[in-house]
This record gives C-alpha cells, structure tokens and sequence, in this order.
C-alpha cells in the first residue's frame, strides 16, 4: 500500500487525525490490533474542554455531541461539612461537556471506519529516519502487508510500538507511579448532582461525574494494589455515600454495570518526533485522570500535527513540523502540572500534615477570586497552540 499518512492506533488520537487530513485532502491508513467492537466498547474519560468540543463541531462531527452531550458550567469542591461551586463561565466565559471518549470514538469511527485496518499483528515501523517510513503488520486473514508513506503517526498508547520504535539513547521519560488508584464504576441511576463533584475526605478522595441523565460515573480512591474483584456493589455504595455524604443531600444507587481500578501516573516522553515518525497522545504523555487532561491533550496534540502536516503536503513547509514537539510540549507541561496538582490536593496520603495543607488549599482556592480563576482556566483548557492563528 501506498499513503500519505500511516498511522498506528485507532484511538480517538489517530481516527480523529486521520478525519481531520481527510477534510484536507491528505491520504491516511490506520492499522490497529484490537476489534472494531473492542475499540467501540473501551469506557474512557467523558470531561471535554472547550477548544475540543469547538474542533469536534467544526469538523462536521457536532450533531450527536450537540444532541446527547451535557453542557457544565462549573464543578464542586467538596471536603467534609462544605461543598463550593467553582462557576467557569462566570471565571473565564468557557465551559466543559460530559460526553464519554466512547461516543467520540462512534462518531469518528462513523466517517473513518474505512481507513481501519482492525485486528492486525506483528505491527513494526521501518526507516523512520528517512523519507520512506513504512509500517508492515499482518490482517487478521494472515496475510502480510507493508504501507509506504511519507509521515508516520503513533497513536497507539503507551503500551504501543511507536514509541520503542525511537533508539533508546534518544529517549528521555519523566514517570511518577502514584501509592493509589481510582476504582470507577458506571451506574445505571440519574445523576445525583448538577455538576462533577470533587470530594476531599481523611478515607480517600471520591468524585460523582455522569455520562447521561441516566448514567453516573462514580470514583473512589483506593491502594493501586486492591483487588476490584473485593469491592462488591454494597460496599462501592457505602464507601461512595460515606465519601461524598453532605447534610441535605442525598447520593442515589442504583445497578453498577462497569467497574474497574485505573492506576494514576503521570509519564512525559521525549522526543515526541523521531525523523519522519511524530507521537501524539498516550504514546508520548500520560496524566492522572484528576484534571480531565488525557484525552483533551491527545486531541491538543492532533490539532498542532494537523496545522504542521496540512502546510507541508499543501505548502511543502517543514517549519511547522520542525517546531511541532516544541509547541506540543508546552501544553503538555502545563497540563502535567494542573493534573498532578489536582491529584496532589485532593487524594489522601495518611500524613497528617499534608491533610492539613490540602484543605488549606481548597479553602484558598474556593474564598480567592484569583485561585478560582486559576483552577477554571486550566480545567476548561488554554488555547490550542495554533501558529497561524499567531499563538
């Protein structure tokens, strides 16, 4: 095969670079090793900022977004005896919406499905370094297949080829491994709240986020070594109720049809362009699911690689590739800051000193317009750096 663009990984990373080239012209083939039901049915983060939401709806793919995902304004800030709005609009004049990675993914999947090779083995990427990349895999027919392209794009995660694929002594990580994990359930109840609540308690962080008005997304901080198969339905409830319990309010429960343990980590790696190979997404950076970062700075990232790739296939520019890494890392610093800030004022560590320091914390930033301002600005996302809007 012959394409412009070969891209590894068929997550919403890669399907939505590849409908973002395709509105462009640009040629793209995607080989992923998973199913098509596979990658439909992976229950993800529901948190969009607003320049993702405006890319999502700009590009043709707002109808559904528009129709089914849910508007918010702000969040809660919750420790035991308070809970304090943070109104993001208000702050900044932005918002976020609750709409599941999953449903992003229908949709890109509804106008990129073709480009898809799913279910494919024995992925390699060859010659990166030249201005021949190809990537061969085998289909899951068993037969053998090499694309040539001009660029090739991980986006296959952290766990993906892409990233090995860069010789070890060029490689630089920055890893932290949290004590903790989130145990997430989805929940077939109403929401039991108007915005996403942030709950500080001595057992242990909880979050009540939704997916519908008739799903809630439910979290619990436990140890990164339990066991999910432990927490049976009752005590994921008691615990939820205990965590997120205020006076004059009340948490429904009903059937949990989803339930797993996420590790938190916050991982950097560079670089994130080797010759003709760039990385976008988990295959470059990971965050803590605290800010809401993770798909968010995936999409980020596609939308500077667009800008970069559309100027050189349109232009035969190589500037905007050139700084591509430069421009994309800025973002995924600041976002690796405010995720691990997030994390770090809100889950409990058994000291009790940095309990004392984190609800000072939340104090300060739920009296202090500025703090407030802080927090808002990071949560609904800083621009897309986007050089020829001249950011």
């Amino acid at each position: 095969m012959r394409t412009q663009i070969a891209i590894v990984g068929a997550g919403p990373a890669g399907l939505l670079l590849s409908h973002l080239l395709s509105l462009r012209g640009i040629e793209s083939v995607i080989v992923e090793n998973r199913s098509r039901a596979y990658v439909e049915a992976r229950i993800r983060a529901g948190v969009l900022e607003q320049d993702t939401v405006d890319l999502l709806v700009d590009s043709g793919l707002g109808d559904r977004l528009k129709s089914q995902g849910l508007r918010h304004d702000g969040i809660h800030l919750q420790w035991p005896g308070e809970r304090h709005r943070i109104d993001f609009h208000a702050l900044t004049g932005r918002s976020v919406w609750i709409y599941g990675q999953t449903e992003v993914v229908k949709d890109l999947l509804g106008v990129r499905a073709d480009a898809v090779h799913f279910e494919v083995t024995q992925t390699a990427l060859h010659d990166v370094d030249s201005d021949r990349p190809s990537v061969s895999f085998v289909d899951r027919d068993g037969v053998a297949h090499v694309v040539e392209a001009d660029i090739v794009v991980g986006a296959d995660g952290f766990h993906g080829v892409s990233r090995p694929t860069i010789p070890a002594p060029l490689r630089r990580t920055w890893e932290r491994d949290y004590p903790y994990g989130w145990l997430g359930i989805l929940a077939e109840v109403p929401p039991s709240t108007d915005e996403l609540i942030y709950a500080w308690h001595p057992r242990g962080f909880a979050m009540h986020s939704m997916r519908s008005p008739q799903l809630s997304r439910l979290y619990l901080q436990v140890d990164r070594a339990e066991n999910v198969e432990d927490w049976s339905d009752d005590r994921i409830w008691d615990e939820l109720r205990t965590r997120l319990g205020l006076d004059g309010w009340t948490l429904a429960d009903g059937p949990i049809v989803d339930k797993g343990i996420t590790p938190m980590r916050s991982f950097v790696s560079t670089p994130m362009r080797h010759g003709r190979l760039f990385l976008v997404g988990d295959a470059a950076h990971i965050v803590p699911p605290t800010g809401a970062k993770g798909l968010n700075l995936a999409v980020a990232d596609v939308a500077v690689l667009t800008e970069a790739l559309d100027a050189f296939f349109t232009e035969r520019r190589t500037d905007l590739l050139d700084s591509y890494e430069e421009r994309a890392l800025r973002r995924v610093w600041r976002c690796t800051h405010f995720s691990w800030w997030m994390t770090s004022m809100l889950h409990t560590s058994g000291d009790d000193l940095d309990q004392q320091l984190q609800l000072a914390q939340l104090r300060y930033v739920c009296s202090s317009q500025a703090a407030a301002t802080s927090l808002a600005e990071n949560y609904v996302g800083l621009p897309h750096e986007l050089a020829r809007s001249g950011s």
